[in-house]
């Protein structure tokens, strides 16, 4: 699994819910992985979880879509290479733990607000930019992989359906900024593969009030989306790096 990376790679996982586990949970099953660390503002989170290796893991606790919280994750990781760094992190309604503003899909026009524009631009989009200029430069000098989770209504091509404004114009802006962060690398690091990744409708906090429309075999589990997105992700080489991918291995438009 993730042959492009070295024996005993170093992984880094923002972000400390359902997927977030799911992968941290795969990851210390895997006998190439070395460190595991696992990026979280709760602790108790993992460690409720019986799915969890406590002993394979290293938690930092800290805020990544603050400054001070990246500035504790960089001081943290001191000049640890890292081989694999995949960000979790993201809202769509004020249901998920403690948001600061009341958030949730938009419908019409006339619910959006300069509040819940901001808060999901920063948390959906800006978050994972922050995160890879933070740790640019163990990014460098090896093979590594950036991926972040984004959202098929995230695509400018396939929005037929309207609606949820904040949370496809945040992930919109997550495509483009790692699309371009893609680009740089090129230079940086051929060695790196920059990818945005579509889970599919996980059975997580996030997509709690909108699965009843879901059918069932549309709903996955963490595990199973773990799995998926771990095999996406072995798929790849620099060549695609820049590239917008879904769980079945399906590359999506921009």
């Amino acid at each position: 699994m993730l042959e492009h990376l070295p024996d005993q790679y170093t992984a880094v996982i923002t972000g400390g819910g359902g997927i977030g586990r799911a992968l941290l949970a795969r990851l210390s099953r895997e006998p190439r992985a070395g460190r595991i660390i696992a990026v979280t503002r709760q602790r108790e989170r993992l460690e409720r979880d019986a799915k969890l290796d406590m002993d394979r893991l290293e938690i930092v606790e800290a805020d990544v879509t603050t400054e001070q919280g990246l500035e504790t994750l960089s001081t943290w990781l001191h000049q640890t290479p890292i081989h694999l760094l995949f960000n979790t992190i993201g809202v769509l309604h004020d249901g998920q733990s403690d948001q600061p503003v009341a958030i949730s899909p938009e419908k019409r026009l006339e619910r959006l607000s300069f509040d819940t524009l901001h808060h999901a631009f920063h948390v959906n989009a800006a978050t994972a930019a922050m995160l890879i200029s933070t740790l640019a430069d163990r990014l460098t000098r090896h093979p590594a992989i950036m991926a972040t989770l984004s959202a098929r209504v995230g695509s400018i091509g396939d929005n037929d359906l309207g609606g949820w404004y904040a949370y496809r114009a945040s992930k919109a802006a997550l495509n483009m900024l790692m699309k371009t962060t893609s680009i740089e690398f090129r230079r940086r690091n051929p060695q790196a593969i920059v990818l945005c990744l579509h889970p599919g409708t996980t059975d997580t906090e996030l997509s709690r009030p909108f699965q009843d429309r879901v059918p069932a075999q549309k709903l996955f589990t963490p595990d199973f989306v773990a799995e998926r997105l771990l095999q996406v992700m072995d798929q790849r080489t620099p060549d695609d790096s820049g590239t917008f991918y879904d769980w079945n291995d399906t590359p999506i438009e921009w």
